[in-house]
């Protein structure tokens, strides 16, 4: 073999590590691919969709009311999602006091407007308590829920979740093909996923994210 295909060889072998370099450190560090598996998040998020966990900003901007998240579950809760993470949205920050009441979610006294619900013929179920109906946020942690509140376990029934839990915020949808776009703090009703299948009553087996291959 003479010198230049081998060098050419060499090159590409060097490129394609390069790649893989970069690749996992993205992966690692800026932003990771997540599928839906669960139904807790319907209709902002639909199982089978998937989208881009932004793992970057929130070492520089701390979570807000409304980001869309994904953490790791308490531990009491790790066995029932294999490890792989959740997927909600954040309601309550270090330092409110979050309520249910009349099957409304407060906020600092305040009732919150919750546009992204899932509804069922044209109106949103109530948000029913689970082990509890009212919470205060502690400092570096945060309150969760999912938007189909029917079938999400989630801060009501595992209270408050610490910030070293979370992975990141849900950033960009780019699966399946129609959906793109940023997944945002509104509703974006879809078709049903073919593969949907109702989730059993609280408290149920959580379906979760998993990282896409």
């Amino acid at each position: 073999m003479s010198r230049r295909p081998l060098g050419c060889l060499y090159e590409t072998v060097e490129a394609l590590i390069l790649a893989l370099i970069i690749f996992l450190a993205l992966q690692t560090f800026v932003a990771q691919p997540y599928c839906i598996q669960q139904e807790s998040m319907e209709h902002t998020l639909e199982p089978g969709q998937c989208v881009l966990i932004d793992k970057l900003t929130p070492h520089f901007a701390t979570y807000t009311r409304g980001d869309i998240v994904v953490f790791n579950p308490p531990p009491a809760w790790d066995r029932q999602s294999g490890g792989i993470p959740y997927i909600k949205r954040v309601i309550g920050v270090g330092g409110d006091t979050v309520a249910i009441r009349g099957g409304a979610v407060y906020v600092n006294g305040v009732q919150l407007a919750e546009a992204y619900l899932y509804a069922e013929g044209g109106q949103p179920g109530p948000t029913e308590p689970q082990t509890g109906d009212h919470w205060s946020v502690p400092s570096g942690q945060l309150f969760v829920m999912g938007d189909h509140r029917a079938v999400s376990a989630d801060s009501r029934a595992f209270g408050t979740v610490p910030i070293g839990y979370f992975v990141g915020r849900a950033w960009l949808r780019y699966l399946p093909l129609g959906t793109s776009g940023s997944s945002g703090t509104r509703a974006t009703r879809s078709s049903p996923h073919p593969h949907h299948r109702p989730e059993p009553p609280w408290p149920p087996r959580e379906r979760t994210a998993r990282t896409a291959a």
